[in-house]
């Protein structure tokens, strides 16, 4: 992939995630602090500011500029948690991924996170979209089987009581209520998938 297909990339993870914002605020006001989609906004904002830039390095400098960026930028909860995946999947992604290296990076990012935030699947975290969708590519789903469980594990979330994050503070008020980061990691995935698919990297 060249620095422009790196750029567009990037660029459409971003724009989705500008376009849902509001979205994501909404979710987060029901069981948390209100203020996801306001605070992942503005860590992508930073990520477009260092285009194209940040498009030229090899992928795992570029994954890991887009982790701190995460970190440094989104604060709370999330910015850790998004940052350790970007990071830790920078880690292992390889200068010149193909499928495999894709779906191990995932698989350690995954880990990563669930010792960043000392959680596992089914606690209404993003873990439960990270989860599914790893399967899925580990699987050799293709783009459209990926991006369905993506958007299905999403809404998987809506029934589960929250374990963790500011949302277990709400205890069984938490059930009824799509986890906003688990949405916001689905809008991630189903963006980044979509413009691999138009630029032809993935079927």
């Amino acid at each position: 992939m060249d620095q422009q297909a790196k750029e567009q990339l990037i660029r459409a993870v971003a724009a989705t995630i500008f376009d849902h914002a509001d979205e994501l605020t909404a979710l987060d006001q029901a069981i948390g602090d209100g203020d996801h989609g306001l605070n992942l906004k503005r860590g992508f904002e930073a990520v477009v500011a260092e285009l194209p830039g940040l498009a030229a390095k090899p992928w795992p400098d570029l994954f890991k500029a887009v982790g701190m960026a995460m970190v440094m930028k989104v604060g709370g909860a999330s910015g850790p948690l998004f940052g350790t995946f970007f990071m830790e999947f920078g880690k292992t992604i390889g200068a010149e991924p193909d499928r495999a290296a894709v779906a191990a990076a995932f698989a350690r990012a995954i880990e990563a996170v669930k010792a960043r935030g000392r959680s596992e699947g089914g606690q209404k975290t993003l873990l439960d979209v990270l989860i599914p969708v790893n399967a899925v590519l580990a699987d050799g789903g293709d783009a459209a089987a990926i991006n369905a469980e993506a958007a299905a594990a999403a809404d998987r979330t809506v029934p589960l009581k929250a374990i963790r994050g500011r949302a277990s503070f709400l205890g069984e008020r938490s059930i009824g209520h799509m986890d906003p980061g688990a949405r916001s990691f689905s809008l991630v995935i189903m963006a980044a998938v979509d413009a691999l698919k138009n630029q032809g990297f993935v079927q």
